[in-house]
């Protein structure tokens, strides 16, 4: 059967029976980003048509998706021009970004589709770390005290009123990409000079030239997952995330939900991402914030404009099976799915990179996958493929799920499937050009 009629009777099998009517939808987002599929696949189960606006070469186009927009996520004005046009004739009901990159192109056109939206300073503030930082000191929230240095001017002017430990960090990019953490000056300026060459390919010059320096927070690190509708939050998860992230990197590595923590705990760290969404002026869509509990006290490290990153939406899972994008989706177009909590446990492991060089095999798969409650293992990366650990690497080598009666379980589960996995990477050695001094 031709692949595209095969779709549409798909379609017709699924369509649940709350959507009367086909809605469309744009989704907008990074060729490489590991949110088009889940988005897809939520979309042809609800009966949503999707228009999918994506930079590079070639647009990921599925055969349920009826159009596809090539953009250049580089120059905001004129994607922006391009899927406006390309959507005069056929508007759509709302406007989904898939990652940090695409949050503010994807509120610029619903602002022209006088469609739900944030305004473009909130997700400015969601995006860079520095707009972040001055807006929650403006609203009296607890954030950790910062200083921003230029890289491209003498530094030990700059660093003199530095508090130690810090923390330095990119301005926008995202899963704890180039964040370290230094203990005195030397750390710092070692620091400095690995984010210089780090950035020197980012094309906004504020972005490639600045970083942030913030004072270290103590304590235990926890994510809050949420939809926003007309400024009002929805709770959806608590994540713990059992392993210390006390540095010098920042690689996150477990999530587990639900949370662990006592009521109380997860209700302070609920009410100041409530706080902060207000004080960015957040009020549309999914949100996806990172916190500290520093004794009683719930320190803002993140909010954006997202839902949860990578693979990691998998672990949840509502009231009649419905998946995070189903919700965000749904909510989206205006008609939002009942959310009921699960009652089982649910954890992910975004599998770490050990050591730069180049992937040969991952070993132990099978046998970690038998581990009892692990569910599934997707490794991303192939044989052959260049790897670099963080702070400079963008990926993990894949994700392992686990589903467990309790929380402890889920963590435990994973824990020992991952001790199962040997992998086996081998130096990456660079080649000399025959003939040149």
């Amino acid at each position: 059967m031709n692949r595209w009629v095969a779709c549409y009777y798909r379609r017709l099998r699924k369509l649940p029976s709350f959507m009367s009517e086909d809605p469309r939808i744009l989704l907008i987002a990074p060729d490489t980003s590991y949110r088009i599929g889940p988005y897809l696949r939520a979309a042809h189960k609800l009966g949503i048509e999707v228009v999918l606006a994506a930079h590079g070469p070639y647009v990921p186009v599925n055969p349920c998706t009826s159009q596809g927009i090539n953009i250049d996520m580089a120059d905001i004005k004129a994607a922006q021009h391009k899927i406006v046009a390309a959507l005069a004739q056929a508007p759509v009901r709302a406007v989904i970004a898939t990652d940090d990159s695409t949050v503010e192109l994807a509120t610029r056109v619903a602002t022209v589709f006088g469609l739900a939206h944030n305004p473009v300073t909130a997700v400015q503030y969601s995006r860079r770390k520095d707009l972040a930082r001055a807006c929650l000191h403006r609203a009296k929230l607890p954030a950790p005290s910062y200083r921003k240095l230029d890289l491209g001017s003498a530094l030990m002017p700059q660093l003199s009123l530095v508090d130690y430990p810090c923390v330095i960090k990119p301005l926008a990019l995202s899963g704890s990409r180039g964040v370290i953490r230094a203990n005195d000056v030397g750390e710092l300026l070692t620091a400095c000079a690995r984010l210089q060459t780090l950035l020197r390919n980012e094309s906004s010059n504020a972005e490639r030239q600045h970083v942030l320096v913030e004072r270290f927070i103590p304590g235990r690190e926890f994510a809050v997952e949420g939809l926003l509708h007309r400024g009002r939050l929805q709770v959806l998860a608590v994540f713990d995330k059992p392993d210390p992230l006390q540095g010098p990197f920042f690689e996150e590595t477990y999530y587990i939900t639900p949370s662990r923590l006592p009521a109380a705990a997860q209700l302070l760290l609920a009410d100041e991402t409530r706080r902060a969404c207000a004080a960015y002026g957040l009020r549309e869509g999914p949100v996806h914030a990172e916190l500290r509990l520093d004794e009683s006290k719930a320190w803002i490290i993140e909010v954006a404009a997202r839902t949860i990153g990578g693979q990691c939406a998998r672990l949840l899972e509502f009231g009649s099976g419905h998946k995070l994008e189903e919700l965000v989706l749904a909510q989206a177009v205006g008609q939002p799915l009942s959310v009921e909590p699960g009652k089982d446990a649910s954890g992910v492991l975004m599998i770490p990179i050990p050591r730069a060089g180049v992937l040969r095999r991952v070993e132990g798969v099978l046998a970690a996958s038998r581990v009892e409650f692990v569910t599934d293992i997707e490794i991303s990366m192939r044989e052959g493929q260049q790897v670099v650990p963080l702070p400079e690497g963008s990926s993990y080598l894949g994700f392992m799920f686990a589903h467990a009666p309790t929380p402890e379980q889920a963590e435990a589960a994973l824990r020992k499937a991952h001790s199962l996995l040997k992998i086996v990477i081998a130096p990456l050695i660079p080649l000399e050009r025959v003939g040149e001094p």
